[in-house]
């Protein structure tokens, strides 16, 4: 669905949203996420939270979850999310989202859940981890959603069917019980919407696509060069106008999204006219990426050293999600009827 953004603020509409601590922001999250966030706070009432409980479903024993949880929240603020404009908290200081949970599991059925293509991918990759958290993930992303009552839920590719769970699941507790949940909608940002290629010559940029693939916003200068020198690509066209090979394709796409049209232009005409050296080419990505990386990275060096600020930020956003969701819970236990006294 395409949602009709206006001007005013839609206080009444929450769209939320939620990234798991597995590691640091990179330019895909910054350009396919990041950067529409900052839009929406401007316009909706928004949510953005830290998925710490998602994370233990494939990573049952993080090395250092505070660390991880921290430099997100670092990240997202350093990118230009405003806990004045949205509000900004880690999931686990919201424990209402638990209970929500139960309540949705007791009436998800196992077959269903079996079913989702997300979990059957888990299932294949990590066969000595097939826990009750991955079973039941869906259920635990409809307790984020519908614990605020969220309208409009941006979500990628892999995530529709995830999605589309938490709808029945809110459906199903309002046919059975009464209704109360609004069901939730994917926000899809039409053309403002931006894949962001990877440096390995096939497929977006991600965390796990293998080392140097993705530019994280915390990375130095020469890291930034180096991984950029190393990105794939072939001996050059052949002939004029020759079809770009995918790996070429994404070394275009991702100097469309980080250079000037100009300079865009002067290496689409020399890879045109079969004059292109691709060694020019990365060294001036590399600069613009470096250009684009630097402010980010300085922010987030800066925010790293303000514990007491970082700290303020997860507290005071915590209180405001837990007030919404305090309410919720309240309500649904009612109805379901818990209140026996």
């Amino acid at each position: 669905m395409q949602v009709d953004k206006t001007s005013k603020k839609m206080k009444n509409e929450i769209v939320l949203s939620g990234i798991r601590p597995t590691g640091n922001l990179h330019l895909g999250n910054y350009f396919g996420a990041v950067q529409n966030f900052i839009k929406l706070q401007e316009d909706y009432d928004s949510y953005f939270f830290i998925a710490d409980y998602h994370s233990l479903t494939t990573h049952p024993k993080p090395d250092d979850l505070h660390a991880k949880v921290k430099n997100i929240l670092v990240e997202y603020l350093a990118a230009g999310l405003d806990p004045d404009k949205a509000t900004i908290y880690v999931q686990s200081d919201v424990p209402e989202v638990l209970e929500l949970y139960l309540f949705l599991n007791m009436n998800a059925y196992l077959g269903e859940l079996q079913r989702v293509t997300t979990f059957k991918e888990k299932v294949r990759k990590q066969p000595d981890n097939v826990n009750a958290g991955l079973l039941t993930y869906p259920t635990l992303m409809a307790a984020d959603i519908l614990i605020h009552k969220s309208k409009y839920v941006p979500v990628g590719k892999d995530q529709e069917q995830n999605l589309e769970k938490a709808r029945d699941f809110a459906a199903r507790f309002n046919n059975m019980y009464q209704e109360y949940f609004p069901i939730p909608q994917s926000f899809n940002f039409g053309k403002t919407l931006v894949k962001v290629p990877g440096l390995n010559g096939s497929g977006k940029m991600g965390k796990s696509e293998g080392e140097g693939n993705a530019i994280f916003l915390c990375d130095e200068e020469r890291v930034i060069r180096k991984k950029v020198m190393r990105a794939v690509t072939d001996s050059g066209p052949t002939m004029p106008n020759q079809v770009k090979p995918e790996a070429i394709e994404n070394l275009f796409t991702l100097m469309k999204i980080m250079s000037k049209p100009e300079t865009v232009k002067y290496f689409e005409d020399a890879y045109n006219n079969m004059t292109i050296r691709y060694g020019d080419m990365k060294k001036q990505l590399a600069d613009d990426i470096v250009a684009f990386v630097a402010p980010l990275r300085d922010r987030i060096n800066e925010l790293s050293h303000n514990d007491e600020y970082i700290a303020k930020v997860a507290r005071e956003g915590a209180e405001k999600a837990r007030a919404n969701a305090q309410k919720t819970i309240k309500e649904v236990r009612e109805i379901i009827g818990f209140k026996h006294f």
